[in-house]
């Protein structure tokens, strides 16, 4: 049976307690569909709550909740079966069905999903044997500089450094989109002004729940964005499927790929390319 993730804007005033509440009733009337909702997580924050859900078709979850409370869900997003681990692997619930935080309290709730963002320098070694390391390196640099003003500027958070480029992560989906758009931009009006310094950066992001240690993110989230990244043009932008879902009314623009393989996973993964050179920021 397919699985899906829904998305719901939190009314003003509602509480996580008000959420559970509307989860148990999901519960009471999800047989009469053929639906089983089983976990969801609450981000307070920004106003939103995911579920995820088995369920035959879309329209079947959405009546469920349309029965049981009313509250319909803005977005209802498929999720390809060996990508739920980067959503929701290994994480426990509460009595309620909320996620919680490795070593929080039992009612603690997760904040939500991440964005993951690699960049990746294309030719770097080329770079290195052609310019000396010098000036390679000074080349790197540029790109190292462009890409934290971005995450400066929009959210992002470096992860770390991975020689090649950066990998990031974001609260939001948006945001880490409109920081690889300005990355892209800055890095064409680099080359316009340096034609014998040209850098070219492919990027990738995938959104999930990444596993963090150390201050490090693990898990399908990340090795799906680095695929990405991977398989990615010199100067694209490609992101899964659920961000292109999840930028949804946000001015940004993406060209559907259709599914494309990738290293490591069974099935292909559907995969979009923001549209850079013209998505309004």
């Amino acid at each position: 049976m397919p699985l899906y993730m829904d998305i719901h804007n939190l009314p003003e005033g509602t509480t996580a307690e008000d959420v559970a509440k509307a989860h148990a009733k999901d519960m009471e009337t999800q047989r009469k569909y053929g639906v089983e909702y089983t976990k969801y997580w609450v981000n307070e924050k920004a106003g939103k709550v995911f579920c995820l859900v088995h369920a035959p078709n879309a329209e079947a979850a959405q009546c469920v909740h349309r029965e049981a409370h009313g509250l319909a869900a803005a977005k209802l997003i498929e999720i390809q079966p060996e990508l739920v681990e980067g959503f929701l692997g290994g994480v426990e619930t509460n009595s309620a069905g909320a996620v919680v935080l490795p070593d929080a309290r039992a009612d603690a709730r997760d904040p939500g999903i991440r964005t993951v963002l690699f960049t990746d320098v294309v030719n770097s070694t080329t770079l290195t044997q052609s310019l000396g390391d010098e000036a390679a390196l000074a080349i790197l640099g540029v790109h190292d500089v462009i890409v934290r003003d971005a995450l400066s500027a929009l959210g992002g958070r470096e992860v770390k450094h991975t020689g090649d480029g950066i990998m990031a992560s974001f609260v939001s989906a948006a945001g880490a989109v409109r920081c690889a758009i300005q990355v892209q931009r800055e890095l064409a009006r680099h080359a316009q002004a340096n034609p014998d310094r040209q850098l070219k950066v492919r990027v990738g992001a995938a959104a999930g729940e990444p596993v963090e240690q150390h201050n490090d993110l693990f898990g399908t989230t990340v090795q799906l964005a680095s695929r990405l990244c991977g398989h990615a043009q010199p100067e694209q932008i490609l992101v899964s499927n659920v961000i292109a879902e999840l930028c949804l009314g946000k001015g940004l623009l993406f060209e559907d790929l259709g599914e494309v393989t990738l290293k490591g996973f069974g099935h292909p993964v559907r995969a979009h390319a923001a549209a850079w050179k013209q998505a309004a920021m």
